[in-house]
């Protein structure tokens, strides 16, 4: 979970041109099905120590695609909402083909 989540974390941070004193709150969600750690771990393992982080499970839907990493960022940028890019790593870039980048 770290590995992956501090990737997804990273690609975030990178692809909009934040650091980490850009960051307001983060709320991080995962499937039930991972429960090896807490997803917030690995931001603050990645050094993000004075940001209020947040995990919660994701709803048990029948069907929906499984190990799944949730982020919402709230941040403080320049950039216009049509600018922002949202990321989806692996498999689920199907999930958001619209926005997906």
């Amino acid at each position: 979970m770290d590995e992956r989540v501090g990737a997804l974390l990273n690609a975030v941070l990178e692809r909009n041109s934040l650091v980490a004193d850009d960051l307001i709150s983060i709320w991080f969600t995962a499937t039930p099905d991972l429960h090896s750690d807490f997803p917030a771990a690995a931001a603050r393992g990645l050094g993000i120590v004075d940001v209020p982080l947040i995990c919660a499970q994701e709803l048990d839907i029948v069907g929906a695609m499984p190990r799944v990493v949730r982020i919402l960022a709230h941040v403080e940028t320049y950039l216009p909402k049509s600018e922002i890019a949202h990321v989806y790593l692996g498999a689920t870039a199907a999930l958001r083909k619209d926005i997906a980048q």
